[in-house]
């Protein structure tokens, strides 16, 4: 592995883990809950009307709710890290 590609291996896990509370702020996964009309609200009715009126505890709906209202716990910290460490390092070895 060249210097260049760990950089930007590096790179893309600092970026992902600084940008992800961005992102999930930005479809509507806020610190004061689902923004109305989001697209989070979207995926909030989805889920709910698959399980009839609810939202399960565990769904990806309501992890990322939690993510969004608390920031990241250290095992998604360290997800999110390695999602974009792998992304930029193919990316690097593409390029």
């Amino acid at each position: 592995m060249g210097l260049l590609t760990a950089i930007a291996i590096g790179a893309g896990a600092t970026g992902a883990v600084v940008g992800a509370p961005f992102v999930l702020a930005g479809v509507g996964f806020t610190s004061a809950g689902i923004a109305a009309g989001s697209y989070a609200a979207g995926m909030m009715s989805a889920a709910a009307v698959a399980n009839g009126g609810a939202v399960a505890a565990g769904s990806t709906v309501a992890v990322l709710q939690a993510a969004g209202a608390a920031g990241l716990s250290g095992a998604a910290t360290a997800a999110v890290a390695s999602a974009g460490g792998t992304v930029a390092g193919l990316v690097a070895l593409l390029v």
